[in-house]
């Protein structure tokens, strides 16, 4: 990645808000906002839980970073954060298979920020969504590009019980609904998996995909596919799509879609000294084909996607140096060459 798309200085003098901002891609948005010149509010429901404490060391944050307490269902906490605000970036919600903890909180939650950002007349809102608004869809053919246009069925969500897909669906839809009532200006990103360094101390879900792998607690792969990103791409591609006026509708984040089994094979060759399960789970069906996506959108806007192997090795390297993971014994530091 150039090293000019995140350190020019574009945000001198502009503040904006990132709702959940101590999250693992809300994290990152920060810390690049904080390099560009914003000043940034994060919200938190808790500001002064230890697990937000990584925000307060960013580079800048001493100077231009205020952390403060709202909730996503209490309207009037976010009124006062976004207020002064010249920009939004909602990436607050829930991960969870929960249909009670997922979808209000999402949808209502989602409804309070754009009506907070409407009153406070801010420029844009940019929208944390989700792969899993774009591609829950059982009829879609073999040879149908998921993109952009792409929803996810919500009656196949309900009925297989995927309140995570559905949730991110419905919230979706729900933001595009209010910021045309309230006019608005909404984008959306829809990212894949989001791999890479963690800047929060804790392991959040799409790490955990990865950590299981190396443990040993997975004895086989599943025979699935998986899109991938990284999490620097993703914190770009809000930041991107904020700054550029003509940027509109949603933007699929991914770099590619890989079967499980390549997966644990990029690990292996990595990191030969972990546990990966090398047995494909038997469930009697073919091998899982990845899928076709385009990410043309956020590629003519000038981002440049890191390598999925890329990504899988920062994330094993960041899950050693928090203590997540013990390092192997033998493996020697910087022994290792990435080869794209």
């Amino acid at each position: 990645m150039p090293a000019d798309q995140s350190s020019s200085l574009s945000g001198h003098g502009q503040t904006v808000c990132v709702t959940g901002a101590g999250g693992f891609i809300a994290s990152w948005i920060v810390k690049l906002l904080l390099e560009r010149g914003y000043n940034v509010r994060g919200t938190l429901r808790n500001p002064d839980d230890p697990k937000n404490a990584h925000l307060r060391e960013l580079e800048g944050a001493t100077e231009r970073l205020s952390l403060r307490k709202a909730d996503l269902l209490d309207f009037e906490s976010l009124k006062e954060a976004i207020n002064g605000c010249d920009g939004v970036f909602h990436t607050a919600s829930p991960v969870t298979d929960d249909p009670e903890q997922m979808v209000e909180p999402a949808v209502n939650g989602t409804k309070n920020v754009i009506v907070a950002a409407s009153e406070a007349k801010v420029k844009r809102v940019v929208f944390t969504s989700s792969i899993g608004a774009v591609y829950m869809d059982p009829a879609r053919g073999p040879d149908v590009v998921v993109d952009e246009s792409c929803w996810s069925d919500l009656e196949f969500c309900k009925n297989t019980k995927n309140w995570y897909c559905y949730g991110k669906a419905v919230a979706e839809q729900a933001a595009w609904d209010e910021a045309k009532e309230k006019g608005v200006d909404l984008v959306v990103v829809n990212p894949v998996l989001v791999l890479g360094p963690l800047l929060q101390p804790t392991i959040n879900a799409s790490i955990v995909h990865i950590l299981k792998y190396l443990t040993g607690s997975a004895k086989t792969y599943a025979n699935s596919v998986q899109a991938y990103v990284h999490v620097k791409d993703v914190a770009l591609a809000h930041i991107l799509v904020y700054e550029t006026p003509s940027a509109s509708g949603r933007y699929l984040c991914a770099e590619s879609v890989l079967h499980r089994g390549d997966v644990v094979e990029i690990l292996a060759k990595f990191f030969p000294e972990y546990p990966i399960p090398t047995k494909l789970k038997d469930d009697g069906k073919p091998r899982a084909i990845p899928y076709k996506f385009s990410n043309q959108k956020l590629q003519d806007l000038g981002l440049e996607f890191t390598p999925v192997k890329q990504s899988l090795y920062d994330t094993v390297k960041s899950l050693q140096d928090k203590g997540h993971l013990k390092p192997p014994a033998r493996q020697e530091e910087d022994s290792i060459k990435i080869q794209s």
